[in-house]
């Protein structure tokens, strides 16, 4: 397989929008090609009869279910609220959107 270039480097960062100097191209493209070859013996060992992952070992979900529980009502959530509109805490606006 042959190894990337820095031309695929140079359209990577570019696809990511950074700016790299010509070193920093030569530099990623050895890593970038060391990371390659790693996954691709990765996908060597990988056999049909194994199946992906995400995680190594099996993990079980440890939340608790949902229950109703009793809590405050609007008007008590909202009781010490500096400023509050329809039955919601009103928050100085951001983003500039109405």
């Amino acid at each position: 397989m042959p190894g990337i270039t820095r031309e695929e480097v140079a359209h990577l960062a570019r696809l990511a929008r950074l700016e790299l100097k010509p070193e920093e191209l030569e530099h990623f493209a050895g890593q970038l090609d060391d990371i390659i070859g790693a996954v691709a013996r990765v996908s060597e060992v990988a056999d049909q009869d194994v199946p992906p992952t995400s995680h190594p070992l099996p993990l079980t979900n440890v939340m608790r279910p949902d229950e109703i529980r009793p809590s405050l009502t609007p008007e008590q959530a909202l009781s010490c609220a500096p400023a509050q509109e329809q039955q919601r805490f009103k928050v100085p606006q951001i983003l500039g959107e109405e």
